[in-house]
């Protein structure tokens, strides 16, 4: 059974319409007028001067790539159109900055920040009038499928038997679906130009987590790292960190001094972990609970743990106890982005009781990632079981645009405090 991507209502866009064309060349035009009248003062944007060419030009491929791009950061999970708007535009933004400043050509600062701005504005706009009051799908009783109702702002019709509905697609979960009566409701409605939706994808879509009650059959299938994207994530994790030296630096010998001062014991912990590959490696973090802390054995911090210091519970609540793992980034063992890396021994436990833990493990761990903004800490097994659910989400998903989506969740996360423990 051939199983569709979910159609414009689940915020995967189909091809461009011809008004998408006319709003988008409008749009360009207004990038360009605003650039022209804060940078040159000037409301003729089509006068160009020669000099002017590269950066004109690059402003109008930066539209184009963030129009592309934020329909791809749409795609994922727990996404507001702002934010979509928001991180693709600050991404086109800053590389055509750097392409500018790196070829030495002429640029002015506050036309491309003009012009940037009305991109923001103009796509979040559009994204806004393109999405639909409410969704309306038919579901298909059974398997993954029966999760769904309550899921998401959609309007579901459950279906008992097969029957005529008007619906935008019909979701079922194929594995669980056998009836011949079903099959041939869904061929009829393929007919009709309905869409099927699988239910594994539209579980992921709603909530940014993997099922684990129908792993086999919905992780696994059609699934494989991207071979070219880890390479280039390596690279930018360098340049991440050297870049952010001049800022983390000082704040780290801040935050050293304050853990010294705040109670006895070395500024540095250090504790085995598991990396990618189930290969352990030695992380580092500032010290945030008493030296005596795991007198007993490795267990969970909890809420209001006793444990944690009081410069702890601050560094934990603002993420900035991790920032020495700049150094297991540098080293090649952790990444900017990707599943937290588990202390060896929870690691065994866990592979043992969940069978697609060792999963996260297909990736380098990170300092933050797709389960930390969403989730947080865990402080047992059930909470570490729906932690999974999330990073296999990003496992499976793992690209460019949602390491930039956690990147600046996470920073929202440090703004706000939520979510850490």
């Amino acid at each position: 059974m051939q199983v569709l991507m979910p159609p414009p209502a689940l915020r995967v866009f189909s091809l461009f319409t011809a008004s998408d064309l006319l709003w988008h060349g409008a749009g360009i035009v207004a990038c360009l007028l605003a650039g022209s009248l804060l940078g040159w003062y000037s409301h003729r944007f089509w006068i160009i001067g020669t000099d002017s060419y590269g950066m004109v030009g690059l402003i109008v491929f930066s539209y184009v790539g963030s129009v592309l791009s934020s329909r791809r950061v749409l795609s994922f999970a727990k996404t507001d159109l702002l934010t979509a708007a928001f991180v693709s535009i600050l991404f086109w933004f800053l590389l055509t900055s750097a392409v500018l400043v790196l070829s030495k050509w002429y640029f002015s600062r506050t036309y491309l920040l003009g012009a940037f701005m009305v991109a923001f504005l103009w796509q979040a706009l559009q994204l806004w009038l393109q999405k639909p009051d409410r969704y309306h799908l038919a579901l298909i009783p059974g398997g993954l499928a029966d999760a769904l109702p309550g899921l998401g702002n959609i309007d579901w019709q459950i279906l008992d038997t097969p029957r005529f509905v008007q619906v935008q697609a019909v979701v079922m979960d194929p594995y669980h679906t056998s009836d011949p009566r079903w099959l041939r409701f869904v061929a009829e409605q393929s007919l009709r130009g309905i869409p099927l939706l699988h239910a594994a994808a539209v579980y992921e879509g709603l909530t940014g987590r993997v099922s684990l009650k129908h792993h086999s059959e919905t992780f696994l299938e059609g699934w494989r790292l991207p071979t070219l994207y880890p390479h280039i994530k390596r690279l930018m994790d360098i340049c991440v960190v050297l870049f952010s030296l001049p800022l983390s630096l000082p704040l780290m010998l801040l935050v050293a001094l304050l853990v010294r001062l705040d109670s006895r014991g070395p500024v540095l912990f250090w504790q085995e972990r598991i990396g990618q590959g189930g290969t352990p490696f030695r992380m580092v973090k500032f010290r945030t609970m008493r030296v005596d802390a795991e007198k007993e054995g490795s267990r969970f911090a909890q809420s209001g743990d006793n444990r944690i210091t009081r410069v702890g519970r601050t560094l934990r609540k603002f993420r900035l106890d991790e920032l020495p793992q700049f150094w297991n980034v540098l080293r090649g063992e952790m990444s900017i982005v990707g599943p937290r890396p588990e202390q060896a021994g929870f690691a065994e436990q866990f592979s043992k009781q969940i069978p697609l833990y060792p999963y996260r493990h297909m990736v380098k761990p990170g300092l933050t990632g797709w389960a930390q903004v969403h989730h947080g800490y865990a402080a047992g097994t059930d909470e570490t079981m729906e932690k999974l659910t999330y990073d296999l989400y990003y496992v499976k998903h793992l690209s460019l645009w949602l390491d930039l989506l956690i990147v600046f969740k996470t920073l929202r996360t440090i703004l706000t405090g939520f979510g850490a423990r």
